[in-house]
């Protein structure tokens, strides 16, 4: 371990160390910081840097989508959803259109409060699990 990076450290203990779920609120974490950055590189004039954030939020989702098991029925509803945030993303980017990001942000944060109340109905159903064992 680096002394010269502890936080660097840390993150990757925690990625190393999470349930799926946990990476998957992660990486909706990511998105949104992704996305909320590259409406401020826009607003300041940052272009560059905003197509940059862009890509890395369309780089998650489509990982998210890579992802997706197609084989369990809501999936073939939230694929649609991913597509659509991807093509929000993109027009964003090309008509530097703030706009489209922020209904692209609207979804990935409902995506991200959903899966934040999945992870904690599971842990409280296995709690409850447990407690009976």
């Amino acid at each position: 371990m680096s002394i010269k990076k502890p936080y660097q450290t840390y993150q990757n203990n925690a990625v190393n160390t999470a349930s799926s779920g946990e990476l998957t609120l992660m990486l909706y974490n990511g998105c949104i910081k992704f996305i909320k950055q590259a409406m401020k590189d826009m607003e300041n004039g940052k272009i560059e840097n905003k197509n940059t954030n862009i890509q890395k939020a369309q780089r998650i989702i489509q990982e998210l989508m890579v992802t997706l098991d197609t084989n369990v029925e809501i999936s073939q509803q939230i694929m649609p959803l991913y597509d659509y945030i991807l093509h929000q993303l993109k027009e964003g980017n090309i008509h530097n259109d703030a706009a489209f990001l922020e209904e692209a942000l609207h979804y990935v944060t409902e995506f991200r409060d959903t899966w934040k109340h999945v992870i904690k109905q599971t842990r409280q159903t296995r709690y409850v699990q447990g407690a009976q064992v």
